[in-house]
């Protein structure tokens, strides 16, 4: 009696690449009840994150200056060791209290800010109206 081979064959592991990216991107979504501070390269594509919650902040602790500025030293500090970035172009989004911090955090990790724009959206035409009232 013939016996089957019973070892599968082993799946090839590659070993993870480190990118380097001098020059990245930082998204801050600051909200009234949290913020999300993000590291992506030149595309968009994202390479760290890191949010108040995420910090260990909960509740209305969340949405403060410096929740905000925690977790943008920890997107930094990743940024930094990890994928060596020295430059970023800061994209803010919104309107809480964390939108200075997290750019300021920068600047313990010596990374320069190149540019900071405000993407917060901005409505145009409102909201639909109510149905008219039946007489």
């Amino acid at each position: 009696m013939a016996e089957a081979n019973t070892t599968a064959p082993k799946a090839t592991v590659r070993k993870k690449q480190r990118r380097s990216v001098p020059a990245g991107q930082l998204h801050v979504q600051a909200t009234f009840n949290n913020t999300i501070v993000t590291f992506t390269d030149k595309k968009g594509n994202v390479l760290t994150t890191s949010s108040a919650g995420a910090s260990g902040f909960r509740g209305s602790k969340k949405g403060t200056a410096y929740a905000s500025q925690i977790a943008a030293e920890k997107v930094a500090d990743i940024a930094k060791n990890q994928f060596g970035a020295s430059s970023v172009d800061v994209f803010i989004k919104g309107v809480g209290l964390g939108r200075d911090a997290a750019i300021r955090a920068m600047g313990a990790f010596n990374i320069t800010v190149d540019s900071i724009s405000d993407v917060t959206g901005i409505p145009h035409g409102g909201v639909r109206p109510r149905k008219a009232r039946r007489a």
